[in-house]
């Protein structure tokens, strides 16, 4: 092969063929014909159309990959007329032009010679001129010809704006022959209608285009924006004045000031327009601002619970205690007067609560629910947010488990669950476990799906942390008083022998626990590794995964799970997960990598799935492990227990190293062995309720790693960050 340069900025050449395209995404592997080379030449990039014959202008840069050798990645380009009878006739026949094949495409430049491309543009027509050309195929190829051009037009006049080319292939496949239109008029509605384009890429191609940042459609977009990040951060609502003051300084320019006036008006315009919903009255002391979607699935939720709460339920009590009896009686089991009420009023009640924290006998308890209302003859579903907790939720029940995903089907066609108020979930009694996970969109459709003549019954740790989605559903239903509650308070002899559990609770109480200084031979499920900086933190951990862990008969790869409380810094996930990856799954040169947005993937690594893609039916905080690696098509398959899914190189932000993962991420989960790297560094985010869910996620040992400082300051500050939510005070106001 000709010698290639290690860099290029720019490179003209024919497709010669496809190796892979995705419609979907646009993402491209091709082969190009560049003049005066012998070799064809691999390009990698997005493209809207591109078929073999096309001559194309492209920018980017060379990179070599592992297998694969010498590779083009094209960051922009643009297509150009042939200049040869060969490439024209290749170009006109490669199917490009529907109504136009090999044997046409030979007798039109046969006819015009050189001239082809200039008649089809301007004067096409007289491609009836052409032997076995008839006048409705010359109608069909003057459609397809239009089209085409209409694409370059549109590629052409994004790029021109600074929109990159996976972008622009998006918002072709979005609007088709209006994107220009719609984004010299309003940039921002990309941030509504594309996945992956959010405010702050919409507001910088309006800036490219000229578009005034004091715009109606800036405020608007940014407003939802705004509202958008504080469901990311928890809240269902903010109240004007913060919602006005955070808008602000997210607008805000260097040339420009925003008027929090103009703000406050748009405001009233967008409720008037239905895109905002303002709120005030005996629930909220102030006015509040709701996304649409938000306010209605706030509203329906506690709606929806009150009239199951007041649905008559006929229960023979006394029967259902000589049941527990003949229970205790048969199976040698003890219930304690916690676990017996628990029984009680999960039999009697049409919804209720079960929680309390680790050894406390929720396991236990739940299984004895489920074994009451089999006898009762009732149809039992039982569910969980994630994948992990439902097999557990399985396995401790001896019965099948689904996510609440699956068992409200969801539909990716249709974009909804299949079970609602018409298709209502077919169960006599439902039972969700790990219910501090419930979000307040995932509960809403749950609720809407649960058939008004069934039991509900929630069971979860009030102490852990709320949900990584919007609202606090566990803990309003429980405040509100509205929902019979059963507290498991007492731990039982068997689970005191784990310090882990004993640890717990003691950290749960507010004291800081006296945990047991790491060495060779410990006595303690739950110890302590004195690291005071971070920059102790790193090695620190390496040590442990290549000494002490293993010599105790852990596998590391398989059995460890490092769970931080941020993902920035040199103790946050971002930068453990590269180190933790060299160390547990470092590169074999036999087998393929694949990097993509500065994440490396390899055979064998585990990943967290970030968003919830219904089309995979995969969600937010699942755990797998990459199977497969397929550098040419640049997809990568993971498993997920017994399930394949495979990722195509625009999917793969969708999900992320696993090796080290946030707390947050890691509720619904269990794991051998947990390591914790608490710090100063993290100050933030450290909270009571933070450490005392990832030191519950460890099943056979906890490694606290850190600062005396920092976890002293973790146990006393109690209160998680507060969140907007009304659901308690609709419960109780209703």
């Amino acid at each position: 092969m000709d010698q290639q340069p290690s860099k290029r900025e720019q490179l003209q050449g024919v497709v010669e063929r496809l190796t892979y395209h995705s419609e979907e995404t646009g993402y491209t592997v091709a082969r190009l014909k560049v003049p005066r080379t012998k070799e064809l030449i691999t390009i990698v990039g997005n493209f809207a159309e591109i078929q073999p014959g096309q001559t194309l202008q492209l920018q980017g840069d060379w990179r070599d990959h592992p297998k694969y050798g010498a590779q083009f990645q094209v960051t922009q380009y643009h297509e150009t007329k042939p200049a040869t009878l060969t490439g024209i006739e290749k170009y006109l026949g490669s199917g490009l032009i529907k109504g136009v094949g090999p044997v046409t495409a030979k007798r039109i430049v046969t006819h015009f010679g050189l001239e082809t491309l200039e008649i089809i543009e301007h004067q096409i027509e007289r491609l009836s001129e052409v032997p076995g050309i008839a006048h409705k195929r010359v109608q069909m190829i003057q459609q397809a010809w239009a089209a085409q051009r209409a694409i370059k037009e549109v590629m052409l006049f994004l790029q021109g704006h600074g929109v990159s080319t996976v972008y622009a292939v998006k918002i072709y496949k979005q609007y088709g022959d209006e994107s220009i239109d719609i984004v010299s008029r309003n940039p921002y509605q990309l941030a509504t209608d594309i996945y992956g384009i959010g405010f702050l890429t919409a507001d910088a191609i309006a800036r490219n285009l000229g578009i005034h940042p004091g715009s109606e459609f800036r405020y608007r977009s940014g407003i939802l924006h705004v509202l958008s990040e504080a469901g990311e951060e928890g809240h269902c609502f903010l109240p004007q004045p913060d919602l006005a003051d955070r808008l602000v300084k997210r607008l805000a320019l260097e040339d420009y000031q925003p008027s929090a006036e103009q703000a406050l008006e748009l405001m009233q315009k967008m409720a008037q327009d239905g895109e905002l919903v303002l709120h005030t009255g005996e629930v909220a002391e102030q006015v509040i601002c709701y996304s649409p979607s938000f306010y209605v699935a706030e509203y329906k939720l506690a709606e929806k619970l009150l009239l199951l709460l007041h649905e008559p339920l006929l229960v023979d009590l006394p029967r259902v205690q000589r049941w527990i009896d003949r229970f205790v009686e048969k199976t040698g089991l003890q219930l304690s007067e916690q676990q017996r009420q628990a029984v009680e009023v999960a039999a009697s009640q049409r919804v209720a609560i079960l929680t309390g924290g680790p050894g406390c006998g929720k396991t236990f308890t739940t299984r004895t629910i489920v074994t009451l209302w089999k006898a009762m003859g009732k149809t039992i579903v039982l569910a969980a947010p994630t994948g992990r907790a439902a097999q557990r939720l399985s396995e401790m029940t001896g019965q099948e488990a689904k996510t609440i995903h699956r068992l409200l089907e969801f539909d990716p066609k249709e974009m909804r669950f299949k079970r609602d108020q018409e298709n209502p979930i077919e169960a006599d009694a439902i039972i969700i476990d790990e219910a501090s996970m419930l979000d307040l969109f995932l509960a809403h459709s749950l609720l809407k799906a649960t058939p008004p003549t069934a039991q509900l019954l929630f069971v979860g740790d009030i102490n852990q942390l709320p949900s990584v989605g919007p609202g606090a559903v566990l803990q309003d239903l429980i405040h509100s008083e509205q929902v019979p509650v059963v507290r498991l308070t007492q731990v039982f002899r068997q689970a005191q022998q784990s310090q882990i559990i004993t640890h717990a609770h003691t950290i749960n109480q507010g004291r800081l626990p006296k945990l047991e200084p790491v060495s060779g031979s410990p006595e303690s499920d739950c110890l302590w590794l004195a690291a005071p900086k971070p920059e102790n933190g790193v090695p620190a951990i390496r040590d442990l995964l290549t000494e002490l862990i293993p010599d105790l008969g852990f596998n590391v790869q398989q059995d460890v799970q490092v769970l931080c409380p941020m993902t920035r810094g040199e103790i946050g996930t971002r930068n453990l997960n590269k180190v933790l990856q060299d160390l547990v799954n470092p590169i074999k040169y036999s087998q393929p990598e694949l990097v993509r947005g500065g994440m490396t993937l390899r055979i064998g690594d585990r990943v967290i799935q970030q968003v919830n893609d219904y089309n995979r039916e995969v969600f937010n905080g699942d755990l797998g492990t990459v199977s497969e690696i397929d550098l040419e098509e640049q997809a990568v398959t993971v498993q997920y227990g017994d399930r394949s899914v495979v990722y195509d190189s625009a999917d793969l932000n969708e999900i992320n190293l696993a090796w080290c993962i946030s707390i947050h991420k890691s509720q619904g989960g269990e794991f051998p062995v947990v390591i914790l790297p608490i710090y100063m560094q993290h100050y933030l985010l450290l909270s009571r309720n933070l450490i005392y869910t990832g030191l519950t996620r460890a099943k056979q040992l906890a490694i606290f790693v850190g600062s005396q400082q920092a976890m002293a300051m973790a146990v006393r500050q109690v209160k998680d960050h507060q969140r907007f939510t009304l659901l308690k005070q609709r419960l109780v106001h209703a």
